[in-house]
């Protein structure tokens, strides 16, 4: 759908107002086993709606209603629609995207699947589909309950619930925790014929309040007398319309427009790196495609690369990873990723905190005290003691507790936050303590070459030094770096794992439990990992490091290209750059900025660059300012930050990228902010540059006209074209950065 036929939706007139009302009151929890008690869907689902959610807020609230057939379960928002038909045993049979109409199911399979001492199980699903290219409604009244599956036995509705507590102690959006939505609950018991006598497993889903995504997860509960074996798990399988078909096989197929991830992420700064769980492969009950050897990759499947091989004694309950789909509406970069950045905010609202921050180079407590007082003057909101200061966190003496307990109560005094870096993967302990390689039986051929084993006797210690630490100093920042890449362990004899299958679960399970418990306690997270959906707040915006030893020009471009390119799939704030104010990696007198005062012209354009942006950079150094005019340099794109960070900390438009040849441009946008946008230009070249710069103002939500100031200038009035794009003159300094607002 192109953005002009969207945006033109939009202009015949607001939101339709669909039934609202949650179908039941999300009180007690209570396992029904019809659906009578549930509403029945009295809208038009295949009605098109009139405005763009990017844009204009939904005003249907996600609800759970009784199908047009009684036997079926239908959760929507009016963005998404999930359907389950629940008899004669309960499966997924229909999933449509409402924004586009598209169909994305094509068959039914089971709920999930699950292996149990040993032998493979179904949960749910229905069986004698004729074929698996499409699904039509009549085949699924012949369709019949596979006798050795999980047989469904009720459902239960209810509210949203936090995944963990976040404690809000310093600036972010004013966004809701948890995301307003509803849940669904089905339930299911063993087969009769099994051995699994007390074991039940719950399927969740949730799915949320104006945007298109759904969540999914299971829980395993042992109400038997034995302990039960879970070896492996899949948590979500659906036959997928194929995005693209072809005879022959093809070294790289189109996916689905269904963008799919789990929490279980490690060892990537992006998404698509970090994703550990997300598997398309091919669906071999689909004998009708046009794929001659039948490899069509259009069957989803979420489930852990290993394991979790976890045993659930009587009495205790499992729960796996949880996995998120957002139905995606374009095919285009920048509306996929605007899309993304939204689920972001929406499932780890964290994210948008994004403090400004000084990586200090020293713990000396003289220098540590002149860069909180410089902070505290210039503006700046946290200091972090760096790699190579000399801080460790893993130290429970009480010489370093109270060491560090007086710099953060001096910070705090000043109304500035502080904390440590800590190095937890790519490093060697000892023989007893490292990761055991499962090919040689000895360390070694780790993600990092050589890491420790989070469940060692050594990585149980870590921990509980790293929680001590906080608990007894009151630093409330942690720069978690390696952080945990998703090694496995072959040892036998560490404490926190039986062996190599539930290495990684049980290792992710200890990292992560760090991190919701720092979340619960309100301290900030810098982890250059994917951890964001378990508490992190933020990762590199994405660079090689070496290049911070490139002269100093060259930095000032790759940083705007770094940027530019880092903010596709993230927020301006989930991502941080880097400042070397003294010498990282090399490059001696000629990549550093140290002495600021002699090198101010080159400060300011990272400054610009960062604070333009809304990133957050690390100024790795021992000091923000040496003069008063370097002072004053710093403090006025701090505040100038400050002044706009709502419009700088909102998403990023993609106008030109920077390669040093002509002027590049991002706009940040944000339609229910009174500053609608804010573009920023900048000039690479030596000289001074005028040109008609084309603005793309959609996703400001303006429709006709724009009202533009230049920086602190006189509004302009400019007329929007049919493609929401104005022509704005600019004229930009040498070696210069100008800014725009748009109301």
């Amino acid at each position: 759908m192109s953005l002009h036929l969207v945006r033109s939706l939009a202009c015949f007139g607001l939101i339709l107002t669909l039934l609202a009302a949650a179908p039941t009151a999300f009180a007690e929890p209570q396992v029904l086993t019809d659906t009578a008690t549930l509403p029945p869907v009295t809208h038009d689902p295949d009605a098109p709606r009139k405005a763009d959610w990017l844009i204009a807020p939904t005003q249907q609230k996600t609800a759970v209603y009784r199908g047009a057939d009684p036997r079926e379960i239908v959760m929507t928002n009016g963005l998404v629609r999930r359907t389950w038909r629940i008899a004669p045993n309960a499966a997924t049979v229909a999933l449509d995207n409402l924004i586009t109409g598209e169909t994305l199911l094509r068959g039914v399979k089971p709920e999930a699947k699950l292996q149990l001492n040993g032998k493979d199980y179904d949960v749910g699903g229905l069986v004698g589909q004729p074929n698996y290219a499409y699904l039509r409604p009549e085949w699924l009244n012949s369709m019949t309950a596979a006798a050795d599956a999980f047989q469904w036995t009720g459902f239960e509705i209810g509210p949203t619930r936090e995944r963990f507590a976040w404690k809000r102690v310093r600036y972010a959006a004013d966004l809701p925790w948890p995301p307003p939505g509803a849940s669904l609950t089905l339930h299911f018991k063993a087969p009769p014929a099994s051995d699994l006598d007390g074991i039940t497993v719950s399927i969740h889903y949730e799915m949320y309040d104006g945007i298109p995504l759904l969540c999914k997860w299971l829980t395993v509960e042992n109400h038997g007398q034995k302990t039960v074996r879970l070896q492996k798990f899949t948590s979500e399988i659906l036959a997928v319309v194929e995005a693209e078909s072809a005879v022959e096989d093809l070294p790289c197929w189109r996916r689905p427009n269904l963008h799919v991830e789990s929490d279980y992420a490690f060892c990537g700064m992006a998404t698509s790196g970090a994703n550990r769980t997300t598997r398309w492969v091919a669906d071999p009950q689909y004998k009708t495609q046009v794929d001659y050897t039948y490899g069509t990759p259009c069957q989803l499947e979420s489930r852990p690369p290993i394991g979790p091989d976890q045993l659930i004694e009587p009495g205790k309950t499992f729960e796996t990873f949880r996995t998120f789909e957002l139905a995606l509406d374009s095919t285009e970069r920048e509306r996929r990723g605007l899309s993304l950045r939204r689920m972001y905010r929406t499932i780890a609202p964290w994210v948008t905190e994004n403090p400004t921050l000084l990586h200090v180079t020293s713990t000396d407590p003289a220098v540590v005290r002149n860069a909180i007082d410089q902070c505290a003057e210039v503006g700046f909101e946290m200091v972090i003691l760096s790699f190579g200061s000399g801080i460790n966190i893993e130290d429970p003496s009480p010489d370093n507790l109270a060491k560090m307990k007086q710099l953060a109560d001096y910070a705090h005094q000043k109304g500035v936050e502080i904390g440590g870096y800590s190095l937890l993967a790519s490093r060697t302990i000892s023989p007893d303590a490292d990761a055991i390689n499962p090919k040689t039986g000895k360390p070694g051929g780790a993600v990092f070459g050589n890491s420790p084993c989070l469940g060692s006797e050594w990585g149980r210690q870590y921990f509980a030094n790293l929680r001590t630490f906080f608990t007894a100093t009151g630093m409330n920042v942690l720069e978690h770096d390696g952080s945990y890449p998703g090694d496995v362990c072959a040892s036998t004899k560490h404490p926190g794992h039986r062996g190599l299958d539930d290495s990684q679960w049980q290792q992710w399970k200890m990292v992560t439990d760090l991190y919701k418990w720092c979340r619960a306690q309100g301290i900030y997270l810098n982890v250059p990992d994917f951890y964001f959906l378990t508490g992190s707040t933020k990762t590199a915006m994405g660079y090689r490091e070496t290049n911070w030893s490139l002269p100093r020009a060259q930095q000032i471009i790759h940083a705007r290209q770094n940027i530019y390119d880092g903010t596709w799939e993230k927020t301006p704030t989930m991502g941080w750059m880097f400042v070397p104010l003294v010498q990282y990696h090399g490059g001696g007198a000629a990549a550093t900025i140290e002495p600021l005062s002699e090198h101010l012209a080159d400060y300011e354009a990272h400054l610009a660059n960062v604070f333009g942006a809304g990133v957050q950079a690390c100024y790795r150094g021992p000091r923000l300012y040496d003069t008063d005019a370097t002072k004053a340099v710093v403090k006025k794109w701090v505040d100038f930050y400050k002044k706009h960070r709502a419009i700088l900390d909102s998403d990023i438009i993609h106008v030109r990228r920077a390669d040093g040849r002509h002027l590049d441009c991002w706009l940040h946008v944000n339609p229910q902010l009174k500053t609608k946008g804010l573009a920023m230009v900048y000039n690479p070249l030596d000289h001074p540059v005028s040109k008609t710069l084309q603005l793309p103002l959609y996703y400001t939500g303006l429709q006709t006209t724009a009202s533009i100031r230049c920086e602190e200038g006189p509004p302009t009035e400019y007329q929007l074209d049919r493609q929401y794009r104005v022509e704005l003159p600019v004229t930009v300094p040498a070696s210069g950065v100008t800014w725009f607002l748009i109301e």
